[in-house]
Formats: C-alpha cells, structure tokens, sequence
C-alpha cells in the first residue's frame, strides 16, 4: 500500500506525547472540573489527557461525559447531502445537561479542529443547556453562576486553514477561540492544540484496521517532513 499524498498519518504514540505537552498548561491556566468528549475521535484524547490532569491538578476525581457529533460520517435516519455540510447530533448529555455543566470549567476535548463547525455546534449547545438551567434559578444567582461557567476547548490537531464557523464570542463563554500563535490574538481565551498542522487529511490510529501499516506510513510521512 503506497502513501498518499496529502495524508498524514498519526500514531498513538505521538498524540500521547502531544496530550502530555499541553497538559501542565492546561492544568495551570484552566484547571477543568469535567471533560466532555466529542466522539468518536475525541474519546481518545480525552481518556488519556485525564490521566495527565489528575496528576498536574489532584484531582483525582476527574470526570469525562460524552457526546456524539457527526459531520463527515453517515448517520442513521440521515442522507448524504447532510455529510460534510450540518452537524448530527447523536448522543448528548441528558435533559440535566445544564446542570451538570453550571458553575463548571467544562473542557470539550476532540481530535481536530478543521473546518470549526463541530465545535462551533457543541460550544453553541452546550450553552444553550446553561442558559436554560439558569432560568430555572433565582434571577439573584443567575450573574455568579454564569460567570462561574466557564468553557475551554483541547484538540489534538488544528488546521491552519480558513474555518467555515466561528465560536460564540459572547463573555464569559467563549470570547474568541483562536490560537494565538496563529493569528495574532492574546486574552484570556482557552483554546489548546496539540499541534498546527498543514489543510491534510490527517489519518489517526483508531481509524485503521492494519496498525502495522499504518506506523509504516506514519514513519514515512515523519521521513518526507524532515527532509523538506
């Protein structure tokens, strides 16, 4: 099986390695009470960046809850014309949604931000269970408990490419989620990547049938880089 160009291939080792860098600044700057997965390709990243927190933060109780997000895959009961154009929700926290997350730093964990509209779709709604949890409360506790709220954002690869949506921008949610070292933007955003990477399709382990052969290319992609 011959490389493909324009692919890159990812081995488990080298997300492992790219989750243990960020985490002590994760852990430092945001300090998550609960993590929530975007699978299926952030149920990975998210397991073990939890092993990582639990040692910089001490907490040892540490939590990950999932959701289910499709935007390339197909879906029961969906059609091919929504695959790469709308986000199908697919699993989600529950109708106690808002309370589970209210008051929390929540940390949505996924393994690639490429086009943003996944993440876009999972911040958005995210904040929409808040905000009805919070209509339920005393009108008195409503500031405190929104601004105890707080949402940050792990990928473990980002796409230096024009995204097709952008991230709620309204305080304290989300203000602006970019890198910084990507555009220019500071603040007090929380937004990690594991690494920028080029607009490739970016081919990860738990994807491939053949775990051998998909070292090997990862091999020869890590090869083609470091001779460029």
């Amino acid at each position: 099986m011959a490389n493909q160009v324009g692919h890159l291939h990812v081995t488990y080792n080298n997300i492992h390695n790219l989750i243990k860098e960020c985490t002590p600044k994760i852990g430092d700057e945001f300090n998550p009470d609960l993590m929530v997965a975007i699978g299926g390709g952030g149920f990975f990243p998210a397991r073990v960046m939890r092993t990582f927190l639990r040692g910089v933060t001490k907490n040892k109780t540490l939590q990950i809850q999932a959701i289910g997000l499709s935007l390339y895959e197909p879906v029961e009961g969906g059609n091919e014309d929504q695959i790469g154009q709308e986000v199908i929700r697919t699993q989600w926290l529950g109708p106690n949604a808002g309370k589970l997350l209210l008051g929390k730093r929540v940390l949505i964990v996924d393994e690639v931000d490429d086009t943003r509209k996944t993440l876009h779709y999972a911040l958005s709604e995210l904040k929409k269970d808040v905000e009805a949890e919070l209509s339920t409360r005393p009108e008195s506790e409503r500031e405190a408990l929104r601004a105890a709220t707080k949402f940050g954002i792990f990928v473990v690869h980002n796409k230096k490419k024009p995204k097709l949506a952008e991230l709620p921008r309204d305080i304290p949610y989300v203000i602006t989620i970019f890198i910084a070292r990507s555009n220019g933007k500071t603040g007090n955003d929380r937004y990690y990547a594991g690494e920028d990477v080029d607009d490739v399709w970016l081919d990860y382990p738990w994807e491939s049938t053949n775990i051998e052969e998909h070292d090997r290319l990862a091999m020869l992609d890590r090869s083609r880089k470091s001779g460029q």
